[in-house]
């Protein structure tokens, strides 16, 4: 039985979402260039994340790092057209390349956004579920920021140095942790 994961990869294709000099290398499970010095991740690292991040059918999500739209359409099929995926990115360029691809994809429940000087949204919080798709050096500062966006009973999932970090909100003073090591990332900018 196919999981809906596999559903939303099936439906979402990594070749619409590459610069055209990368689309060759669609299936490489390895990081892409898309600019800026930023990449469209490797699939099985996406699965994976998606896969702890487990978005429901009605949350919304924050997509921090949207990058070229790939995560942000990823993860609107996952919770489906009811609800949204607020992307954030830091780069103009690349919000816009994102935001085209999701467009050209008629991925309509994304809302994109160039990141300002705090990490995350906060007017339009809180959120289900956050995902971050750059790796952070300052965990505790930006931790703080996001989870504070955070609702209770929701998930992030976010990567520093090289640990995949999932942490879930229990109440405004308490979390559980877990780590999964041995990842790479392009840093959060």
């Amino acid at each position: 039985m196919v999981n809906k994961i596999d559903e939303a990869f099936k439906a979402t294709p990594r070749i619409n979402f590459l610069r055209t000099e990368n689309k060759i290398q669609y299936e490489i499970d390895a990081p892409l260039s898309i600019g800026y010095g930023q990449t469209n991740s490797q699939p099985s690292t996406v699965r994976r994340m998606l896969q702890w991040l487990d978005p429901q059918s009605g949350d919304n999500v924050l997509d921090v790092g949207s990058g070229s739209g790939w995560t942000t359409a990823l993860l609107a099929h996952l919770i489906g057209p009811t609800s949204t995926v607020y992307a954030v990115e830091k780069i103009a360029d690349l919000m816009k390349f994102g935001e085209e691809n999701c467009q050209r994809m008629n991925v309509r429940n994304v809302l994109f956004f160039e990141a300002g000087d705090v990490y995350g949204l906060p007017d339009l919080a809180p959120y289900d579920r956050i995902l971050v798709s750059a790796a952070t050096t300052e965990l505790s500062i930006v931790l703080s920021i996001l989870l504070a966006q955070l609702k209770i009973g929701g998930r992030i999932v976010i990567p520093s140095r090289t640990i995949i970090h999932v942490i879930d909100k229990v109440t405004n003073d308490d979390y559980s942790h877990k780590e999964h090591p041995g990842y790479v990332f392009v840093p959060l900018i």
